[in-house]
């Protein structure tokens, strides 16, 4: 009983922010993303013929999970196995199995580059194809939301809306395709990578100190929806000066309301804002391209390829950039074949 599966992480042109039911994952505002190739998380679930609640697992559960070679421990391995009891209930064959998960990411994780994402729709994925499932992508959606909000973007491929929803229960709140991977391949997200650090304050954290005490997140709710309109009407038109507007505006107005929480919560770093000069002053000169940015220091920018390396060159110079990874649109998440089975 075992299944690997590979996803991508997508970036939000509008952005996720805060959430009106913290269990289910369940937001305020509807969000519209990228999925990204170039970047994956691969992960592998077994539920191995041990029984559950083997004292020889941590926690008293049995479960197991490993990212990039090191163990989960603590509050991330109970994510994980919070995630997996949503599948055991679904599952007569592994309701009773303990499992293991090995994740490896080709990415830096709690770096601000939607790892939470990826690893949310892959760990769904694989748990629920290994618990013999077979989840119609609106299922799987919902369940990798309830592992991460962001996630449940990451199972689809191309451009995502995921919508806020009204039930309380969440299940009309999912992702839904909003236009395949090959309706725009001359788009391009340029990342630069100018730390790999995991970020001090999560995401998950960050949002909650935002929502309950900043003055002005009721306003980025407001402008949230407006944002979203302009972004997916500029993206089926292929509009890549209206849905770059868009998207930059959306993320400053992110991350102003997360400035205004007590303390603030701040996620860029002088790097980041360096890159950004250094691109608004080619955007002067003719270069089309626009930044946005999620919970961490590293800035993407948003252009055509013809102009990515001049992008990726100019900002990354300006940022003192490790690495620069472009990023083409990406797929869905995909089942692996299992080595030697």
């Amino acid at each position: 009983m075992r299944a690997t599966a590979r996803a991508h992480p997508n970036l939000a042109l509008i952005k996720y922010w805060g959430k009106r039911d913290g269990a289910l994952n369940l937001p305020f505002t509807g969000s519209l993303s990228m999925t990204l190739d170039g970047l994956s998380t691969r992960t592998s679930v077994e539920f191995l013929n041990e029984p559950l609640g083997d004292p020889r697992g941590p926690a008293g559960t049995g479960d197991t999970a490993t990212l990039n070679g090191a163990p989960l421990e603590g509050a991330k391995l109970a994510r994980v196995s919070a995630l997996l009891a949503l599948v055991r209930v679904q599952s007569a064959r592994a309701a009773k199995r303990r499992a293991r998960v090995v994740s490896q990411n080709d990415f830096p994780a709690g770096a601000g580059l939607a790892s939470s994402a990826a690893g949310g729709a892959a760990l769904a994925a694989a748990a629920a194809w290994a618990a013999g499932l077979a989840p119609t992508p609106t299922e799987l959606s919902i369940l990798a939301r309830r592992y991460s909000g962001s996630a449940c973007r990451s199972l689809h491929g191309g451009f995502v809306e995921w919508v806020r929803g009204e039930r309380a229960d969440g299940s009309d709140s999912h992702g839904i395709l909003v236009a395949p991977s090959t309706h725009w391949p001359e788009l391009r997200m340029v990342a630069l990578i100018c730390s790999e650090e995991e970020k001090a304050l999560s995401s998950r954290d960050g949002m909650r100190r935002t929502v309950e005490s900043s003055p002005f997140y009721n306003g980025w709710v407001e402008a949230a929806a407006a944002d979203l309109e302009k972004a997916r009407a500029a993206l089926l038109a292929r509009d890549l000066e209206r849905l770059g507007a868009a998207m930059e505006r959306n993320a400053f107005r992110m991350h102003a309301s997360a400035m205004g929480a007590v303390p603030p919560v701040l996620y860029m770093r002088a790097a980041t804002l360096a890159a950004y000069e250094a691109v608004l002053e080619l955007r002067r000169r003719g270069t089309g391209a626009w930044f946005t940015l999620d919970a961490g220091p590293n800035p993407l920018f948003l252009c055509l390829a013809s102009d990515a390396e001049r992008v990726a060159e100019v900002a990354g110079e300006a940022a003192g950039a490790r690495r620069r990874i472009f990023c083409t649109v990406g797929g869905a998440v995909e089942r692996l074949a299992e080595e030697g089975r």
